[in-house]
């Protein structure tokens, strides 16, 4: 088996645990007294320089798109979105494939332009965030 191959297999494997981790940990959060927000550490990013990071909002953002508000999410941070989409799409076309047993070849292979577009996005959201707090004095994320 080539590398890339062993590698997709891999990614694929990882991507049906997924799932499974973000079942245990909304579990976690419906037991009375345990708070999972806790866990979450200050951006020292953000407190060093008073700038947003490039990840921030990811957070809300993946919380909003669980619960179905896609617009609210992608305003928050459009990488959670964007991570999303390819997540769905790479997990149901190698389901496909793998079920198929390679009948229906339609498995996503990685292209060097996700990883480009994804950078894109990040650095936008970073440069927009901070340029409309820092200009406009408008805070995109409270």
């Amino acid at each position: 088996m080539k590398y890339a191959e062993k590698e997709r297999r891999s990614l694929y494997i990882i991507g049906w645990l997924l799932p499974g981790i973000a079942a245990v940990c909304l579990l976690l959060s419906k037991v009375p007294g345990v708070d999972l927000g806790r866990l979450a550490l200050p951006c020292i990013f953000h407190s060093v320089t008073g700038l947003y990071c490039p990840g921030c909002g990811g957070t809300r953002a993946l919380r909003l798109l669980l619960h179905g508000d896609i617009l609210q999410s992608l305003y928050y941070h459009p990488l959670v979105l964007y991570g999303a989409v390819l997540y769905g799409w790479f997990m149901v076309s190698n389901s496909v494939e793998y079920l198929s047993r390679g009948k229906y070849k339609i498995g996503m292979r990685y292209r060097k332009w996700y990883v480009t577009t994804g950078l894109i996005l990040l650095i936008l959201n970073f440069l927009i965030k901070n340029g409309a707090m820092l200009i406009w004095h408008y805070p995109m994320i409270e």
